[in-house]
C-alpha cells in the first residue's frame, strides 16, 4: 500500500487553493462547496453520487462540482486514491467568465469528463500552482477553463422537487444561524412542516439532512476563519461547533486536511500531512 501524503499551496494571485491526495482511502460523504471543486483522478477508481446521479470515475478522469452542488464518492477496487484538485472561488470564475463574454457563472453538462488532452493541460496547471509559478498560471487556467467551457458547458434542465420554496428558506435560515444551537425541532417549526416531511422534502431538494447541510456550512465558514489566521479552537467556537474534536473530525472528513494544515497553507503558502 502507498504511504499516505496530502499537500495544499495557495495560489493569492488568482484566489484558488491546490491540493493532492496520495494513497488515501478515505471516503468523503455527501457535502458541497461555495466554490467550484475541479479535480483529476491520477490513479484508482470511485464511485461518485452528485445530485441524484451516480457515476464510476477512473484513472485519467477530470471531475467538476458546481457551487452548491451536493457530492459524495467512496473507493471502487482495492488501489487507493492518487487525486489533485483545485478550488476556484465564485467571483474569480465570474472574472474569467467575463473575460470570455459569458454573461453567467457556468454550469456543466457532465460530472466526470474523460479527456486526455484536457487531462494533461490540467496536470500542467495544477503543478504550477503546486510549485508556485505564479506567472505562468493565469494564461494556463484561462486555457483550460475555455476548453472545459467549449467542450463539457451547459446546463440541463432538471425538475423542481416538492416544497422546493420552504427548503430554500429553511437553507437560508441555517445560513444565517449556523453559529447557534440549532435542532431538528425549531427548523420544523420555522418551515411548518413535520420531521418525516422536512427530511424528506430536504433529501429530495439538497440530497443531505438538514443536518449535514448545517455541518457544512460550519465548515465553510471555519474555512474562512482559517485562512484568516484564525486558530482551530476560535475557529470551531465561533462556527457552532462545541466539541473541538469533532470539528477536527469533521473537517478532515470533507476537506481531506486537518484544520491547522489547512491554515498553515495561507501562512507557508504551501504545506504537507503525511501519516
Amino acid at each position: 500500500m502507498k504511504k499516505e501524503m496530502r499537500k495544499a499551496a495557495y495560489d493569492s494571485v488568482l484566489n484558488i487553493e491546490a491540493c493532492r491526495f496520495q494513497g488515501i482511502l478515505q471516503p468523503f460523504p455527501p457535502h458541497f462547496h461555495e466554490y467550484y471543486v475541479i479535480g483529476l483522478l491520477e490513479e484508482g477508481e470511485r464511485r461518485l453520487l452528485c445530485g441524484n446521479t451516480e457515476a464510476a470515475a477512473r484513472q485519467g478522469d477530470i471531475l467538476v462540482f458546481c457551487p452548491g452542488e451536493i457530492h459524495s464518492c467512496v473507493q471502487a477496487g482495492a488501489e487507493s486514491l492518487d487525486y489533485r484538485a483545485l478550488h476556484i472561488p465564485a467571483a474569480e470564475m465570474e472574472r474569467l467568465t467575463e473575460e470570455r463574454h459569458i454573461s453567467a457563472l457556468p454550469a456543466f453538462s457532465r460530472t466526470v469528463v474523460s479527456d486526455t488532452g484536457l487531462a494533461d493541460c490540467f496536470r500542467h496547471l495544477h503543478q504550477g500552482i503546486m510549485d508556485g509559478y505564479g506567472a505562468e498560471n493565469r494564461e494556463k487556467l484561462r486555457r483550460f477553463l475555455s476548453v472545459l467551457w467549449v467542450g463539457y458547458g451547459g446546463q440541463s434542465a432538471v425538475p423542481v422537487p416538492e416544497y422546493r420554496d420552504v427548503v430554500e428558506e429553511v437553507c437560508a435560515f441555517l445560513e444565517t444561524h449556523f453559529a447557534e444551537h440549532i435542532t431538528l425541532e425549531g427548523l420544523c417549526r420555522y418551515a411548518g412542516l413535520s420531521k418525516s416531511t422536512l427530511l424528506r422534502a430536504f433529501a429530495k431538494n439538497k440530497g443531505i439532512t438538514p443536518y449535514r447541510y448545517l455541518e457544512t456550512l460550519r465548515i465553510g465558514e471555519a474555512k474562512k476563519l482559517l485562512e484568516q489566521g484564525i486558530s482551530p479552537v476560535e475557529a470551531a467556537m465561533r462556527t457552532g461547533f462545541s466539541d473541538q474534536s469533532h470539528f477536527s473530525r469533521y473537517f478532515h472528513l470533507l476537506i481531506g486536511l486537518s484544520p491547522g494544515v489547512y491554515r498553515d497553507i495561507f501562512t507557508g503558502n504551501n504545506t504537507e500531512e503525511k501519516e
